[in-house]
């Protein structure tokens, strides 16, 4: 038997496979897009059974190749560019691409893991698992939506596990191929790295420079809550993950780059000496992410500590403090 992981190449898809890996899982079938060759080295020290292409394996799944061959399906393939302004793309690749894969696992009683997005709450001020606070600002988080409500009118009818996860900021090791859509995080690294400061927005929506809120998970803990779900194959639902806690953008500013001046032997400093000693810059918010840019996000864990999942998720200080450490090594 196969666990298959889609996206597994990708930013999450690919700490699930390393997750997996280190509880002795290794029959996986990787699915991913390999047009962005960088991506190979995700899986570099991880292990497989087999590659595939999206679109292979697709055609293989409808032709009954995996059928009874497979024990679970962690479906985290998807354009996550909330700038993609193509939804003919956005909705084929997102929406009806995970559409048959929930098919074929309802059929054929496979466990189905999927990422879903806290993009589908848009503009909302509540960041509950229900219908009125449902409000995506672009295409992707409808895409995403769209999907939800599909596995919303199928879960009563079957009995076999669908879990969607509606993942937040979500930071940490092998995004690197994510380019402009990476984590804030990974941005200050670099920018830190190459420039001895980091950039943040100017304020907007009502808060100071850097100071919009947001729900910033560390991969590790998403994996993590797919694990649990996968231990739990009784539980099925749509749940937010995030850590519950909104955070600001400068407090991840203000962890990279004390995490960055540790390594060099450098002491810690508070915000108002980073902003004094030019660490910290602030630039114009841009034009094109106006009206499409969720200000404030924090995640209402009520449905997910309700199945079960007591774990405590890292803070931001503890997250980066790890993911700067993983990057310098790198």
């Amino acid at each position: 038997m196969y666990t298959i992981v889609t996206g597994a190449a990708g930013f999450i898809g690919s700490n699930i496979v390393k997750a997996l890996n280190e509880r002795g899982v290794t029959r996986i079938i990787a699915v991913d897009n390999m047009s962005k060759a960088s991506k190979f080295q995700n899986l570099v020290d991880c292990e497989i059974a087999d590659y595939l292409d999206k679109e292979d394996f697709i055609q293989r799944l409808q032709h009954g190749h995996f059928d009874g061959e497979v024990e679970t399906l962690f479906h985290e393939g998807a354009c996550s560019d909330t700038m993609e302004t193509d939804g003919r793309y956005m909705m084929e690749n997102n929406y009806r691409y995970s559409m048959i894969l929930l098919d074929w696992c309802l059929e054929q009683e496979v466990p189905f893991l999927y990422a879903s997005s806290a993009a589908i709450y848009g503009g909302s001020s509540v960041f509950k698992e229900e219908r009125p606070y449902e409000l995506p600002l672009n295409v992707y988080g409808y895409s995403k939506f769209l999907f939800d409500q599909i596995v919303r009118q199928r879960l009563p009818e079957t009995s076999s596990q669908v879990v969607g996860l509606r993942y937040f900021n979500v930071y940490g090791p092998r995004e690197n191929h994510k380019g402009r859509m990476a984590s804030v995080a990974w941005h200050h690294f670099h920018q830190f790295k190459n420039e001895g400061k980091v950039k943040l927005f100017e304020g907007s929506h009502g808060y100071p420079d850097g100071g919009q809120q947001r729900d910033f998970v560390y991969v590790g803990d998403v994996a993590k809550v797919n694990l649990f779900f996968l231990d739990n194959p009784d539980k099925s639902g749509i749940f937010n993950l995030g850590t519950g806690r909104a955070q600001s953008f400068n407090d991840v500013a203000r962890a990279v780059v004390n995490n960055c001046r540790m390594l060099e032997g450098e002491g810690v400093l508070s915000l108002e000496e980073i902003k004094g000693r030019g660490l910290l810059e602030y630039t114009a918010f841009p034009d094109a992410l106006k009206g499409k840019y969720q200000a404030f996000t924090q995640a209402d864990l009520t449905r997910l500590r309700g199945a079960g999942y007591v774990a405590p998720f890292a803070t931001v200080e503890e997250g980066v403090a790890q993911y700067i450490a993983w990057l310098s090594r790198s």
